[in-house]
């Protein structure tokens, strides 16, 4: 059984969460916790996908951030630079922990979030 979630936001509150998930992102970083700080950028994506396929009137299919962004990168009107950033937030980590590509996922988060928020 596939369970559906409908979640309506109003700005201020996907605003706030984004805001929140993108200061423990930052306080991770400075903590030298970048594993946290990419599960944090990675939240506030799954925020502001959450949000951008609501008002595009789509079923949410997955709550987590993952498949969301997983979801988002099939999206047609999503220009190529934000597809290597959603792209980007879900590569996994190596057997050391570390990033395969050279990227800075919460700048990439970021970047995600604003276009998704405003289109």
């Amino acid at each position: 059984m596939v369970k559906t979630w409908i979640i309506i936001f109003s700005m201020d509150t996907v605003t706030a969460q984004l805001q929140k998930e993108f200061e423990k992102a930052q306080q991770a970083r400075i903590n030298k916790n970048e594993g946290q700080a990419r599960v944090c950028a990675r939240r506030a994506a799954g925020i502001a996908i959450r949000d951008y396929l609501t008002r595009k009137g789509n079923k949410i299919p997955s709550m987590s951030a993952y498949d969301l962004l997983n979801l988002l990168k099939d999206d047609t009107n999503l220009p190529p630079d934000l597809k290597l950033a959603a792209d980007n937030l879900t590569v996994r980590v190596t057997e050391e922990f570390t990033l395969p590509v050279d990227a800075d996922l919460i700048a990439e988060a970021r970047k995600l979030s604003n276009w998704l928020l405003s289109n």
